[in-house]
């Protein structure tokens, strides 16, 4: 995966990688995922995360003391027949991980494809 054009991002994704490897190495299959199924994504940082934009902001990658969560602005649109999603609020969802097998059996790939659904 290449380095991030946001420098902001690069830093965070370094950072990460000096302090935890595993949340590094989670970190960068997360966004592997993303810049596969949306080549032209653009990322930042913001709310401590980098978070993920097509027209409008559509999920973020944060890391937090024991978990990577990705979090998807519109999951409650999700299809969801595990039920994977964690959280209850009015739009938002996420996924938490915790080591890198976590990111297949939790489906993080089925769930990015579902993040550019049309809100009609």
């Amino acid at each position: 995966m290449e380095k991030s054009v946001n420098k902001g991002v690069q830093e965070f994704i370094d950072k990460t990688g000096a302090s935890d490897p595993i949340k590094h190495q989670i970190l960068l299959e997360l966004r592997k995922i993303v810049f596969e199924n949306f080549p032209d994504v653009k990322e930042r940082m913001m709310y401590g995360g980098i978070m993920f934009s097509l027209d409008d902001d559509f999920g973020g990658v944060f890391v937090y003391k024991n978990h990577v969560s990705f979090e998807f602005g519109n999951g409650f649109l999700f299809q969801d027949p595990e039920k994977l999603l964690e959280g209850n609020g009015k739009y938002r969802r996420h996924v938490k991980i915790k080591c890198l097998d976590e990111v297949k059996t939790k489906k993080l790939d089925f769930f990015v494809k579902q993040s550019q659904i049309d809100e009609q």
